[in-house]
């Protein structure tokens, strides 16, 4: 499986910007597919997770509300739409797959084999 994570860029607080991870190669019926960030000097954080069958998403406590994942099956596309950006969602953003994944392992990055190359996120104040 390869991912390959675009969209980012710079914006302003309060802003938008849409990223899109596309995938390519195997498809798990029982995927779950997730977006995790970094931000320098920091550790690589959760952000929000689908399952790719019912579409049940996760969100970590910072970004709900703000941001929503979603999914199209047949593009093999994870999408993350984020709103109301903040300067502290400043990050290398990283789209991730993992087969199998039990709800009390969705936020964490050992349950995903496959990952994407990332995409920077800046948000100025």
């Amino acid at each position: 499986v390869q991912l390959q994570a675009s969209g980012g860029g710079l914006v302003q607080a309060g802003g938008s910007l849409r990223l899109s991870c596309a995938a390519s190669g195997r498809t798990f019926s029982s995927a779950t597919m997730a977006w995790f960030r970094q931000a320098p000097g920091k550790e690589r954080e959760f952000v929000a997770a689908i399952r790719r069958s019912s579409g049940i998403t996760f969100y970590a406590d910072s970004v709900k509300g703000r941001f929503t994942i979603s999914r199209d099956n047949a593009k093999k596309t994870v999408y993350l739409q984020m709103n109301s950006l903040k300067p502290e969602d400043t990050a290398v953003y990283y789209c991730a797959v993992g087969d199998g994944v039990i709800n009390s392992s969705v936020r964490r990055m050992g349950s995903y084999a496959y990952w994407g190359q990332g995409t920077l996120v800046t948000v100025s104040s």
